[in-house]
Formats: structure tokens, C-alpha cells, sequence
């Protein structure tokens, strides 16, 4: 019997985010494990949505047929706690968490406060909900009140990648993925990078320049003060092919998130087996295992610099680095493993 199921996204499932990618990636596996998957797009705006996208929303959901499991994914459900309570009376509801909303960089306390009221509010109407890592569950049990008998981790899955190559130059590659928003850091990297001008580095910076304008103007005219316009590039999103190739020519990945629910891009970096320099900031240590890489607190340019450092200067680092991520790749579990344990969570509702 062919089960059914309702997939509700924010936007269009293209966006160029981890988010986004692990909800098409969940769809795609859900699909081959043999549910029928219906896609609903609630609009755009999301955190923040004006009244008439709330309504459209509103409609949108409870078009959805009666009875019928429906997969929300968080950043539109923390900010619908009142339709989810609605919902809720005839869907089994399952929300999506990649991670809480209030933990999104660059909000101010009042703005914070808003969304983790309300999102704990929506969480509260759910019937079970899935996060993308055990630092995200203990997260959601403690600071929002979800039971941790109903919450499930379903990390993130890792495609197999050829082992980098490297630049093969005297002048190491550095790659940074990620949109560019203040959650990811780029100001902190492009300052602790802005004190190692006499050390022989080059960064291309890959992510979406679309989210936040303003951040990614900011992040030009960084770059442009510090003067390493010649050293850092910053292409935009990428296609796939570019990504790969990057990835092929780098020799480390670097990204300095102040926060992540999971980090996908990390992950990436393990399967490539590049050496990884990030922060200890959210499930950043679940995902970049101890040996992988190194970690250094979330906004600390010194520190950043330091590791920065260490890693250009030293090949033999590198190398205990990479040999390190690529041992790390290989218990990264597969999307079809993550997508067995989402449609289980799914059967439970259904």
C-alpha cells in the first residue's frame, strides 16, 4: 500500500542552503522507500512573514487532505505556533528542526525572545519532531520543552567524494562554504586572515550573496579594507560542478559559524578529506570528530588566526588532518540511512 505524506517547505526547495538541500535529499529517499511525497510551498519571507503569506500559509496547510502525516520544516513552523495548533487537531504533524530559530546570528534580545516563544509554542502542538544532530536534540529538550522521547535524530547524509587533490601549489587553497549571513562567520574569518598577510594563503568563499545584502556588502567592503581583494574570492553560489572543483583544489576548509545545527559544509569537507578548521560553537563537535580538524571558540579572531596559522605553516598537519577526515567520512552515515530513519519517525505518525 503506497503511504502518503505532506512535505512542507518555505520557499523553493532549489534555495541554495544545507537546510534546503537535506529537505530535497529526505523527499528524494522517502520517494525510493515508497511514499508519496507531496511538496507544499507556504511562501516566502520566513522567519519573518507578512500577514498575507501567513494566511496563504494557513490555507496551504490545511488544504492538505485530512488525516494525512505532514512534515513541517522549522523555519516556517516556528513562527506558526497558532496554525500548527490548528493543524494539529486533524494531521499527525511532524516538525523539521535544523536548528532553533532564536539562535540565528545577528537578531536583537527582543527579536530572539519573539521567536523562541514562539517556537516553543509550535513545537508544543507537534507530535513528534526531527532534528539533524544529538547537540540540536538536547537543544529542543531543554530550552523548548519538547520530551526527548518524541524527538528523533536524523543527521544529515554524506555522498561518497574523491579524495582532494589539493592546489599543488606553494600557495595553499583555503575554501569557506556557506550563504553568506552573520551566523557563518566570514567577518571573524576575513579579520584572522587580515593578520597573516605575510603568510602565503589563498580563499575563495562559496555561498548564496542573496540572504542578507547587507552582510555580503559588508563582507565586500572587509575584504576591501584589510586590501586582500587579490586573495579572497567570493563567486557566489556556486553550481555543482564549481563546488566539486573547488573542493578538488583546495588543501583546507575553513568556516568560522557561530553557530550550526548540524553543518552540512563540514561534513563535505570530511568526505573530500580535507583538514577542517572550524568552531566548537552547536553541533559543530558532533559532526568534525577530534583529530579531523581543529576548533576554536565561535568569534574569537585570535584563536582563528592562530589555528589559521598553524595549518598553512605546517604540511605534516595537514597531512595527520586529512588522513584524519578521510577515516572520519568513511562513519558518515549515507542519505539512504538517514532517510530509513526519517520514514520510520513518519511511520509512527501514519
Amino acid at each position: 500500500m503506497v503511504k502518503h505524506a505532506v512535505f512542507a517547505v518555505p520557499g523553493s526547495l532549489d534555495t541554495p542552503t544545507g537546510g534546503y538541500v537535506y529537505d530535497r535529499r529526505i523527499i528524494a529517499e522517502l520517494r525510493e522507500l515508497g511514499w508519496d511525497v507531496d511538496v507544499l510551498n507556504i511562501g516566502e519571507g520566513f522567519p519573518w512573514p507578512n500577514e498575507a503569506t501567513r494566511s496563504a500559509a494557513r490555507s496551504a496547510l490545511l488544504d492538505a487532505p485530512e488525516g494525512r502525516p505532514v512534515v513541517l520544516d522549522g523555519l516556517a513552523l516556528g513562527v506558526l505556533p497558532e496554525v500548527a495548533a490548528e493543524l494539529a487537531r486533524r494531521n499527525p504533524l511532524l516538525a523539521l528542526v535544523h536548528h532553533p530559530l532564536a539562535l540565528e546570528w545577528g537578531l536583537s534580545a527582543s527579536q530572539a525572545d519573539v521567536l523562541r516563544r514562539s517556537e516553543r509554542a509550535a513545537l508544543a502542538a507537534v507530535r513528534e519532531v526531527i532534528v539533524t544532530s544529538p547537540a540540536t536534540a538536547r537543544l529542543v529538550a531543554a530550552d523548548y520543552a519538547v520530551p526527548i522521547g518524541r524527538i528523533t535524530v536524523a543527521r544529515p547524509g554524506s555522498d561518497p567524494a574523491p579524495r582532494s587533490r589539493g592546489s599543488e601549489s606553494e600557495i595553499p587553497h583555503l575554501l569557506s562554504v556557506g550563504s553568506v549571513v552573520p551566523r557563518k562567520g566570514f567577518d571573524v574569518l576575513v579579520a584572522a586572515l587580515a593578520t597573516l598577510d605575510g603568510l602565503p594563503w589563498r580563499l575563495t568563499i562559496a555561498g548564496d550573496l542573496t540572504r542578507d545584502p547587507n552582510e555580503a556588502a559588508k563582507l565586500r567592503a572587509s575584504i576591501s579594507q584589510h586590501r586582500l581583494a587579490d586573495r579572497i574570492e567570493v563567486p557566489g553560489a556556486v553550481s555543482p560542478e564549481r563546488l566539486a572543483a573547488l573542493y578538488n583544489d583546495a588543501d583546507l576548509f575553513v568556516l568560522a559559524s557561530r553557530f550550526e545545527g548540524y553543518g552540512m559544509a563540514y561534513t563535505e569537507a570530511l568526505s573530500h578529506g580535507l583538514p577542517v578548521i572550524g568552531t566548537t560553537a552547536g553541533a559543530i563537535p558532533d559532526t568534525v570528530p577530534h583529530g579531523a580538524g581543529l576548533l576554536v571558540t565561535a568569534g574569537d579572531v585570535n584563536s582563528l588566526a592562530a589555528a589559521l596559522r598553524d595549518v598553512i605553516t605546517n604540511a605534516d598537519l595537514r597531512r595527520r588532518l586529512s588522513d584524519a577526515a578521510a577515516e572520519a567520512a568513511r562513519t558518515l552515515p549515507t542519505w539512504r540511512q538517514s532517510g530509513a530513519i526519517f520514514a520510520a519517525t513518519l511511520e509512527k505518525l501514519a
